[in-house]
């Protein structure tokens, strides 16, 4: 049986790191971390790309910078630039997208990933068929629940 294969984007990956007196933020922190303990006891699989990279590279502070850099390593797989993956983000672009989200969602989407798990709401506010794009909240409460297959 395969195992349920997630993407994070920075946000998620810097959820942690962001100010704690919001009550979502304490909550969002914590499921992002739920998540974290799936990937590295290999409950599910991790996603990562270069996009992530890139992104997390312009991270002021280094020590957070390389904190995240350091979770690729539980990564299943890496995702290098490809003209599918342009492609698609174009797509996405001209759906709404922004253009990291973009590149994001369709790295996600060319590794075949179930989820697209982000804390943004301008990309939770949308959706694209092929992923769905969720929430970490939302992850766990469903992972919990038994709501969450590959």
């Amino acid at each position: 049986m395969s195992r349920l294969k997630v993407y994070l984007d920075v946000c998620s990956y810097n959820r942690p790191y962001d100010d704690q007196t919001q009550l979502r933020i304490q909550l969002e922190s914590s499921s992002k971390l739920m998540i974290q303990t799936l990937i590295t006891e290999k409950e599910i699989d991790l996603t990562w790309s270069y996009v992530v990279e890139f992104e997390n590279a312009k991270n002021p502070y280094t020590e957070i910078k390389n904190t995240i850099l350091a979770f690729k390593q539980y990564a299943i797989e890496v995702i290098t630039p490809n003209q599918a993956i342009e492609d698609t983000a174009a797509i996405l672009q001209n759906n709404g997208f922004k253009a990291y989200d973009s590149l994001h969602i369709s790295c996600a989407l060319y590794a075949g990933c179930d989820y697209f798990i982000t804390t943004d709401d301008k990309v939770l506010n949308k959706q694209y068929n092929g992923i769905e794009i969720i929430d970490p909240v939302v992850f766990i409460n469903k992972w919990l629940k038994g709501g969450i297959t590959p």
